[in-house]
């Protein structure tokens, strides 16, 4: 009965946080709505195939595409859209400058209310299981409608979006070139709800190895690895920032590298860090962004190296995440067309850091019978996007 009712304050407190962060979000969705349009550049493709996970299949093709093109997998966060996100991020702009595919699954709220990929469920995230198994899908219909060249797939997510990325990468090594993990957690930092609650806010350490150990248990693979690149600010208070650190160490250890990083530089005004293999080729890269909240890293504007729109948990800190991992990835190296516009522009948004809530001394009170305790957690779950 102890531990339940630790159990239950630990539910009670981080529900209070999460509606917190839901509602700022929705304030500033609420407030920047009118002049901001979503892409209707995005296409839905039915009947892609077996989809264990009941998500939906967007995509753009550019209209000048490179041969052989490229394919980026796109995984929008918590309250998003295939088309929001596309229109916040820049992706397809990024991709119609330099002529790859990308492809957006899209979460339903049957899944789960708040449309997050459910990172935390054993079943979705198992190889050839669930939301993963729907993703894999999604990938091979748009390989055979394209043309894409198998070897340069790639996967990119924020937040529940950046977990499940994490978990694509680990599930299906065979199939991604890369990744990169925006605001997100290790691979099977969480199987249950009480541990995605505690990766999130408190973040968990493990022994390098041991995190390697759950990409490789994952599938049957044993390389070549992805590379991966891995974004999360500072001030993040929904994903805490110790994530990064431990995705790097699961990713360093999977491809057998030291934690310490072969050089550190400054990219538009923020550190990287960068581990290269032995032929000096580099395979992860990590961006912490000083003073940001959660969210991806835009840099809005004209110039070869700005895409995107700001608003809520798409952070105007003067990086593109978005053209940055494409160029980690290859992809900038030919241009394909003119730079043109998704959607039209809005002035930015600079999102300040949302702080942390502390909880707060309950008083006492008479024992609650049992319905009680069902409805707690219940509401918690619900309300955290962790319960149908």
């Amino acid at each position: 009965m102890q531990r339940l009712g630790t159990m239950i304050r630990q539910l009670a407190r981080h529900r209070r946080q999460w509606e917190g962060l839901m509602k700022a979000a929705a304030v500033n969705a609420a407030s920047s709505a009118p002049s901001r349009p979503t892409s209707d550049r995005l296409n839905e493709v039915r009947d892609f195939g077996p989809n264990p996970g009941n998500l939906r299949m967007f995509t753009y093709a550019p209209p000048e595409l490179a041969p052989y093109p490229a394919l980026v997998v796109v995984l929008h966060g918590c309250t998003q859209t295939a088309a929001g996100y596309d229109d916040g991020s820049g992706w397809s702009v990024v991709a119609e400058r330099y002529g790859f595919v990308v492809l957006f699954p899209e979460q339903q709220e049957a899944n789960n209310p708040k449309r997050c990929f459910n990172w935390f469920q054993a079943g979705d995230t198992e190889r050839d299981q669930g939301e993963v198994a729907s993703i894999r899908q999604m990938v091979e219909r748009a390989v055979r409608d394209h043309g894409i060249d198998r070897r340069r797939i790639f996967v990119t997510g924020l937040s529940a979006g950046g977990a499940m990325t994490a978990a694509m990468l680990a599930t299906y090594p065979d199939v991604f070139a890369g990744g990169a993990i925006i605001a997100g957690l290790p691979h099977r930092s969480a199987t249950s709800v009480p541990q995605a609650f505690e990766a999130m806010f408190q973040g968990q350490e493990k022994p390098a190895e041991a995190w390697g150990d759950l990409v490789r248990d994952a599938s049957s693979h044993r390389g070549p690895w992805p590379k991966v690149s891995v974004w999360h600010g500072s001030a993040d208070a929904t994903v805490k920032p110790m994530n990064a650190g431990e995705i790097v160490k699961q990713w360093t250890n999977v491809h057998g590298l030291s934690m310490r990083p072969s050089r550190d530089e400054i990219v538009d005004g923020y550190p990287r860090r960068v581990w290269t293999n032995d032929v000096g080729e580099e395979v992860i890269e990590e961006y912490v962004i000083t003073g940001m909240a959660h969210g991806t890293p835009l840099a809005t504007g004209e110039s070869e190296n700005q895409y995107g729109a700001a608003g809520p948990f798409l952070l105007e800190v003067g990086i593109s995440s978005s053209y940055h991992a494409a160029k980690f990835w290859g992809l900038t190296e030919r241009v394909v067309s003119k730079r043109t516009e998704a959607s039209p522009k809005v002035a930015p948004i600079r999102q300040e850091p949302v702080p942390q809530q502390n909880a707060q001394p309950r008083p006492k009170q008479a024992e609650s019978p049992v319905p009680d305790v069902t409805a707690v957690i219940t509401k918690a779950l619900k309300a955290a996007g962790l319960m149908r």
